[in-house]
């Protein structure tokens, strides 16, 4: 690659085990950039006793709701042509252990075909734990590590039964939990980053851009991802059962929502 090529195209990837702080470094990075740029998560290797929190697509959202313009490393490698843009490209990838080897080949087998199947080939790479310009406090190690994963499309909570669920959920009433990010959607339209790590002091809780119609079971995105230690499922999806509302509750509390709000448009 000649220089010329190199300051169009930069590819970043960003690996650390749960919770290190990966997306908000991604985040920050690429509102920070100036021209186009684009997105990917990747599962990394799952080592004895360690498993990999589902790639469930809160992370794109999340990221596709703060930055519009975002793209999907996917979809632009499939045709979409950035050539005079200062094109940045980043790579998140779930990795347990540090690196053992320089460059691609501290990754595994599945991490490099996929990288060489979208034709990403990475101009910088850094680990949370071994390169100083990232931060370190929440990087932790883990030496077993369960993972759930629950899909919530076309879900609507109670605000109120959410807020009790995700207090139980991260002090411990269904196991310990290490890590639990989800995207939830209320009746009014909106939907919620939940987000927890269990080195930090609390919950964030952070509203999308867009917002839904209130009219209806919405179609976006929503997922909960949990990682910890005699994790209990069922008991999660029990608790999940009780605190969505029913198709009649729902259109009663949009019902009332619409005709408070007759003249106010919301995003689709």
């Amino acid at each position: 690659m000649t220089r010329g090529e190199s300051l169009k195209q930069r590819v970043c990837l960003v690996s650390g085990p749960p919770g290190c702080g990966k997306t908000q470094w991604a985040l920050q990075t690429l509102q920070s950039h100036h021209g186009s740029c684009s997105y990917i998560r990747l599962t990394g290797d799952s080592p004895d006793g360690l498993e990999q929190g589902l790639d469930s697509g809160i992370d794109q959202t999340w990221l596709q709701d703060q930055i519009p313009e975002l793209l999907s490393a996917q979809r632009h490698e499939q045709g979409q042509d950035h050539d005079d843009d200062d094109q940045l490209t980043v790579i998140e990838v779930q990795q347990f252990r540090r690196p053992e080897h320089e460059g691609i080949n501290g990754y595994g087998a599945q991490v490099q075909a996929h990288l060489e199947s979208l034709q990403l080939q990475p101009t910088q790479i850094l680990h949370f734990g071994r390169d100083p310009e990232l931060p370190s406090q929440d990087t932790l190690e883990f030496s077993r590590l369960e993972a759930w994963h629950h899909s919530l499309v076309g879900c609507v909570w109670d605000p109120d039964s959410l807020s009790s669920f995700w207090f139980e959920l991260v002090n411990g009433a269904y196991g310990d939990v290490y890590r639990a990010k989800a995207l939830m959607n209320l009746p009014d339209g909106r939907s919620f980053f939940c987000n927890w790590m269990v080195s930090q002091q609390g919950s964030q809780f952070l509203p999308l851009n867009s917002t839904a119609t209130p009219k209806g079971r919405p179609s976006r995105t929503s997922e909960l991802v949990v990682q910890g230690k005699a994790l209990n499922p069922p008991g999660i999806q029990s608790t999940i059962n009780d605190c969505l509302l029913t198709d009649e509750v729902l259109e009663m509390q949009q019902q009332q929502l619409r005709s408070q709000q007759p003249t106010t448009p919301l995003q689709a």
